[in-house]
């Protein structure tokens, strides 16, 4: 539904850090990540010039965070309700964190171990654990097609869920806008699994788009895995049934009608070819039809058949596009 494409747009340290110095360690620990906000923060050090520090260790946790570490200290890097688990988060960057999720970001925080040795900022106190350095806000943006998408699917009378890992707030706030009712937000994989089982309890089959590591169960039980080719890993690629070559939303719809298309296709060829082998049936039992005549009526249905298959694809609006555009290329490329 977004483009896949979050920014950083807010950096808070803790205590006497800089923002830089909590930005530079946080893209030090995601250099070695694939995730689309992983890349974010990396661009973003990158554009404020940050030198970036070599990783000792790299453990991805999937749908929590990162641990890692930098200069010999363990640093943990991930979704918030995962790092207050593990140290207590000030006041100060609580009360900026829910200011931050009110306002549809996705937060991320950085805690590094013996953060808070010698320091008499902390909140809790000096050496007192906490071991915050602050945290980070990163946004995307929806992509202009979404909304459009999930009103054609809704037409067509196709109910649209939302699986997200994302925290509820930030979920909410993006299916609001395209006109998403049912959300299922901060979901890991397994989370994900369990709650398309109960969809799929409630209304039978299911298809789901997904293109992350995340995803990648949940594409395997669903009825229908759909995973978009363009911004796609490897794994959702190999588990899903279909991938879509492109990373438009429209091409969902495109393929649901191009499934349906197909499907009376097959029909309509089964049919009539069951028609003309009783026809043939019929007429050698009870007529003496000759043989060249069965012949040409069997191979005749055959072509017929094959004509047909070959017609739903010469008048499909995505190939027919596709052979002006070819058409055009080698025009531009061979002017006479």
């Amino acid at each position: 539904l977004t483009v896949g494409k979050p920014d950083v747009t807010d950096v808070h340290s803790c205590c006497s850090l800089v923002d830089d110095e909590l930005l530079a360690v946080a893209a030090s620990v995601e250099s070695r990540s694939e995730h689309p906000l992983a890349k974010a923060i990396v661009e973003e050090a990158k554009r404020r010039n940050l030198v970036l520090e070599n990783v000792q260790e790299f453990e991805a946790i999937a749908g929590q965070g990162i641990v890692s570490k930098l200069d010999g200290k363990q640093v943990k890097l991930g979704s918030i309700a995962y790092l207050v688990n593990l140290a207590p988060m000030p006041p100060h960057l609580a009360e900026i964190h829910a200011q931050l999720e009110a306002q549809g970001k996705t937060v991320i925080g950085v805690v590094r171990e013996g953060q808070c040795e010698g320091c008499g900022a902390c909140e809790f106190g000096q050496d007192s654990g906490c071991d915050w350095m602050g945290i980070i806000a990163l946004a995307d943006q929806l992509r202009p097609e979404s909304k459009a998408v999930v009103a054609d699917l809704k037409a067509k009378g196709i109910e649209v869920a939302m699986f997200t890992g994302d925290n509820p707030q930030v979920a909410h706030h993006i299916a609001s806008q395209v006109g998403i009712t049912r959300v299922h937000a901060g979901l890991m994989p397994e989370d994900k699994v369990t709650a398309l089982k109960q969809l799929q309890a409630e209304v039978g089959a299911v298809a789901m788009v997904g293109d992350g590591v995340n995803d990648a169960p949940a594409l395997a039980l669903a009825e229908i895995g759909i995973a978009m080719g363009v911004a796609g890993t490897d794994v959702a690629l190999e588990t899903a049934d279909v991938v879509l070559m492109g990373d438009k939303l429209e091409l969902i719809a495109q393929a649901i009608a191009l499934s349906k298309k197909a499907r009376r296709v097959v029909w309509q060829n089964i049919t009539f070819s069951l028609m003309v082998i009783v026809m043939l049936v019929i007429g050698a039992l009870f007529v003496s039809l000759p043989l060249p005549l069965g012949v040409l009526g069997h191979e005749g249905s055959t072509v017929i058949v094959v004509l047909n298959g070959l017609i739903s694809l010469l008048l499909y609006p995505e190939y027919v596009r596709w052979r002006k555009n070819r058409s055009a290329t080698a025009t531009s490329t061979n002017p006479r």
